[in-house]
C-alpha cells in the first residue's frame, strides 16, 4: 500500500440490499475480493457510500439496522482478512446507521485502517439532517455536532455525509482544521433533469467543483446507487482536485469501482496559486464576532415572534428546495 503524499483510492458504489446488514456486508467483502483481483497494487484507501449496510430510506427501521460502530469495523477487519490479500494494510470509508453507548441513532460514517495492525480512527455524525421533500432523517436520527478532522497515513482527512457537503461552511471548517482531503459518503435520490442527466448530479458535480477549489482540498465522493421504495439513486462517484478539477467520474447508473490517484503535494501548490483559504484565516478575527452577532440576532427574533396562544414561538424554517 502506498503512503505519504501519493496514494490510491478506490470509490465503490453499488445497490446495497435494504435492510439486510449481513447481505450488505457480505458485499462490502466482495468488494475488497474484486479489488484484490485487479492488477496492480491494492488500493490505499477503499470508499463506500452513505447508509452502504441498509440502504438509505429505513425510516422507522432504522434501529433493527443500527450498530455500533466498534461492531462494524470488527466486521470490516473480518472480511478484510478473509477477503483482501494476506498482509495488506489499507483503509476504508464507509457509512452506516450507528446506535451509540445511549442507545442514540446516527447517520454515521467512520473512517478505519485494516489489516496486521487494524485502528478505529474516526467516526462522522452527519450533522444536517435533510427533512424536507422527500427526506426525513431528523424524525428518526439525532444530529451529529462535531466536524472532526483526522490523521491518517495518508494526510489529513475528514468526513462529510451527503447533505454536509451542501453546506459551504462545513467543508470550510474541515478545510480550516487542516483537512487536506474530504471523503464524502452519499445517498442522493435523482430529481428532474438538467440536459441529459439528472439535475441532482449537476448540481452535485457543481458543489464539489467549487468546494475543492476554493478550500484547495481533494474531495471524493462515493454515491448509492439502486431503487429503494421508487427512487432511484444516482452514483456518479468522483474524485476531484484542488484545482476543482475532475480527476475521475463513475457512471451515474449501476454498480461501479472507481481508482483514481491522489498527490497530496497538489493541495499546496493549488492553495498557493488561489490563496482563498489562506485569506479567509487572516480575515477571521473579523468574520467571528459577526458570525456570533448573526445568531445572536436570529434568537432575538425567534424570542419576540408571538404564537397564536400568545407566548413567544420560534421561527420555523422555510421549505427548503432539496439540494441532494
Amino acid at each position: 500500500m502506498a503512503s505519504g503524499t501519493k496514494f490510491e483510492i478506490a470509490l465503490v458504489q453499488f445497490a446495497p440490499r435494504k435492510g439486510e446488514v449481513e447481505a450488505n456486508l457480505a458485499s462490502v467483502g466482495d468488494a475488497f475480493a474484486a479489488l484484490a483481483e485487479q492488477r496492480g497494487e491494492f488500493p490505499a484507501v477503499v470508499v463506500f457510500p452513505e447508509a452502504s449496510l441498509s440502504g438509505y430510506f429505513v425510516e422507522g427501521g432504522v434501529r433493527d439496522v443500527s450498530m455500533p460502530a466498534r461492531k462494524v469495523f470488527s466486521a470490516l477487519q473480518r472480511f478484510a482478512r478473509q477477503r483482501a490479500p494476506k498482509r495488506t494494510s489499507f483503509d476504508v470509508v464507509l457509512g452506516f446507521y450507528e446506535i451509540d453507548e445511549n442507545d442514540k441513532l446516527y447517520n454515521s460514517a467512520l473512517y478505519a485502517t485494516l489489516g496486521p495492525q487494524p485502528r478505529l480512527r474516526h467516526v462522522h455524525r452527519k450533522l444536517f439532517l435533510p427533512t424536507y421533500g422527500v427526506f426525513d432523517e431528523e424524525r428518526f436520527v439525532s444530529r451529529g455536532r462535531n466536524i472532526g478532522v483526522f490523521d491518517t497515513t495518508h494526510g489529513r482527512a475528514a468526513i462529510l455525509i451527503c447533505e454536509d457537503a451542501c453546506h459551504s461552511l462545513a467543508t470550510t471548517v474541515a478545510a480550516l482544521r487542516g483537512s487536506q482531503i474530504i471523503y464524502i459518503p452519499s445517498a442522493s435520490p435523482g430529481r428532474g433533469m438538467e440536459g441529459f442527466e439528472p439535475a441532482n448530479v449537476s448540481l452535485w458535480r457543481e458543489i464539489i467543483r467549487v468546494a475543492a477549489s476554493e478550500h484547495g482540498v481533494f474531495i471524493a465522493y462515493a454515491g448509492l446507487t439502486g431503487f429503494e421504495g421508487g427512487k432511484g439513486f444516482t452514483g456518479g462517484s468522483r474524485l476531484v482536485g484542488p484545482f476543482g478539477d475532475l480527476r475521475a467520474e463513475a457512471p451515474v447508473t449501476g454498480a461501479a469501482i472507481l481508482r483514481a490517484r491522489v498527490d497530496l503535494e497538489d493541495v499546496a501548490v493549488a492553495r498557493a496559486a488561489l490563496p482563498a483559504l489562506g485569506d479567509l484565516e487572516s480575515n477571521l478575527p473579523e468574520l467571528i464576532p459577526a458570525l456570533l452577532a448573526a445568531e445572536g440576532e436570529e434568537r432575538v427574533k425567534s424570542a419576540r415572534k408571538p404564537a397564536h396562544n400568545g407566548r413567544a414561538t420560534p421561527v420555523r424554517a422555510k421549505q427548503k428546495k432539496s439540494r441532494r
